[in-house]
């Protein structure tokens, strides 16, 4: 039986596109199938904030910032906390990450035409331990363009390969097995034929079936994600040290990042580890204009909000906004309620409150200079404000004791909220403010951040009274956790190879992307830096294209 073509990619996401591009500037024949229809092509990359992993950048270097590849994987292995036996492969592949973040990333994705903003963020700034986890120096350089822009140069390679002949995209075409021919290779691609369907990008496609299809080749990657769109998994998987799995979650990737092709590989004799290493976001909040089911949409704050949990007690140092993900989530899901509150201003939001996403960022993401250059000036940013106006989490008073009437309100009185206990909480940190070297650990940490050049200028606001009414009117927020990223996945080998439960690889199969933990089963342990996600799929993804590329005759 004649082959359909050298190599059948698993999925049309980031991952997916650069190895394709990979494959067809090699010259191999590449047929892209994807579940979703065309309007989808980039699965959630699309809808990232396009936040890049990079270090000792000219970028950090203008801000002033000092940073180093040893820094870096300090950082790194300090935050994955790398304990296992099948850990081998992921700390090869997060040492390999590290030195293409710290070498030639930058000068790669230039060259493909992406340019980043030129403030570098502060994320995942840590849990208080020099050598735990945590970003010791600002590292997160937002693409202008956000996601879309890190898509472009990747859908433009794939597009002219098709225009060339050499790749065939192939959407609606949802893979329900592989199969291996007699010398055990994974050779055969099979599964279900979808109905046509005109949702937009992000919306429930239909899963009418019409068919059946069956293809092969020489190699087979699989790029097909990760489960955050699935619930039930999500919650099959939730470990314990991160509490129980909440009742009530949201949705940060669309329904279609399923897992299912994850238990397709593994019955075909792959080996799935670190299944119970995830990240998910404890600021996510439900979007008025929802493009998808639950769909939520994550705060990235600045560091001054205080932050309480449901029945109103401020959250323990260090977990301020910013600083530790899931240190935060495994405290919230041990309270026995599936929400916080942040407790700000009108100050702290107009000049702290960015919303992850690249609609959520129109400036950004349509590279318009003047709208950005106005997130300088006073007032929220207009996504922003629609929240303020139209979100359903938010509540604005202009005294604790109508706000906490809302926020009580907002939640049904579960659990209630006392009003005079959220007055006094504002007056102490009130106080705070008349002590430089005081015992407030927020209040010390709002000071350092704004010695960063980058933070002073369009992230953290001056500390101010929270009870002052010039700086009101006070905004509580209710948040939730939002699903997101699967850390473990499919175990490869440094050339993406998907390896057996014996330890071998299976041949003709590779594995990208978050479906492949992002390198090896799960590069970033158990907890990630960020910007390491869209970064993780493009490395990943160029491995396998390269490594197959060379497989194949």
């Amino acid at each position: 039986m004649a082959y359909d073509a050298d190599v059948i990619v698993i999925g049309a996401g980031l991952a997916g596109l650069a190895a394709t591009a990979e494959l067809t500037d090699a010259g191999r024949r590449v047929i892209l199938v994807d579940q979703e229809p065309e309007a989808s092509l980039g699965g959630q990359a699309h809808w990232s904030f396009g936040g890049l992993f990079l270090v000792g950048t000219p970028e950090q270097r203008r801000l002033g910032v000092r940073d180093s590849h040893a820094l870096a994987w300090r950082d790194w292995l300090g935050t994955a906390g790398f304990d296992r036996p099948e850990d081998h492969w992921p700390r090869r592949w997060a040492e390999a990450y590290v030195d293409f973040a710290a070498g030639e990333k930058r000068a790669w994705l230039r060259g493909l035409g992406i340019r980043f903003f030129p403030v570098v963020g502060w994320a995942e700034r840590g849990a208080g331990d020099a050598t735990g986890p945590g970003n010791s120096v600002p590292r997160f350089h937002i693409t202008w363009g956000t996601g879309p822009g890190v898509l472009a140069p990747f859908v433009r390679r794939v597009r002219r390969a098709a225009g060339a002949g050499l790749a065939d995209l192939r959407f609606r075409h949802r893979v329900t097995g592989l199969a291996r021919n007699a010398d055990g290779s994974v050779d055969t691609v099979t599964g279900d034929v979808l109905a046509p369907s005109a949702a937009r990008r992000g919306t429930a496609s239909n899963r009418r079936t019409t068919g059946a299809f069956a293809l092969r080749a020489q190699a087979v990657i699989i790029a097909s994600g990760g489960i955050g769109g699935n619930h039930d998994l999500v919650r099959a998987h939730w470990p314990a040290r991160l509490g129980s799995p909440p009742a009530d979650l949201l949705s940060g990737v669309p329904a279609h990042v399923d897992g299912r092709m994850l238990g397709t590989a593994e019955a075909a004799g792959a080996h799935l580890v670190n299944r119970d290493r995830m990240w998910h976001y404890t600021e996510g909040i439900a979007n008025w204009d929802p493009v998808w089911s639950h769909h939520g949409i994550r705060i990235l704050p600045g560091p001054s909000s205080l932050w309480l949990d449901a029945a109103g007690s401020p959250l323990p140092p260090p977990l301020f906004p910013g600083f530790d993900t899931l240190g935060t989530l495994a405290h919230i899901t041990r309270t026995g309620w599936d929400h916080t509150w942040f407790v700000l201003t009108r100050r702290v939001v107009e000049r702290e409150f960015a919303l992850s996403g690249s609609e959520q960022n129109p400036d950004l993401t349509g590279k318009r200079i003047r709208d950005v250059l106005g997130r300088a000036r006073s007032g929220a940013p207009g996504p922003v404000r629609a929240f303020l106006d139209r979100g359903a989490d938010f509540v604005v008073e202009r005294d604790p004791e109508a706000l906490v009437r809302g926020m009580n309100a907002l939640t049904g009185d579960r659990p209630h909220l006392d009003a005079a206990a959220l007055r006094r909480t504002l007056e102490a940190r009130d106080r705070g403010l008349a002590h430089p070297f005081g015992k407030d650990l927020q209040l010390t940490a709002v000071r350092a951040a704004r010695r960063y050049l980058g933070d002073r200028l369009v992230r953290v606001a001056a500390p101010h009274r929270m009870l002052d009414p010039a700086a009101g009117p006070l905004i509580a927020v209710r948040l939730r956790v939002l699903t997101r990223k699967t850390l473990g996945g499919l175990h490869t080998d440094l050339s993406g190879r998907v390896l057996t439960p014996a330890g071998e690889p299976l041949p003709g199969l590779y594995a990208a992307g978050e479906a492949a933990g992002f390198g090896g089963g799960g590069m970033h342990g158990y907890r990630s830096l960020e910007g390491t996600f869209l970064g993780g799929c493009l490395f990943s993804g160029r491995i396998a294209g390269r490594a197959a590329a060379r497989a194949v005759s």
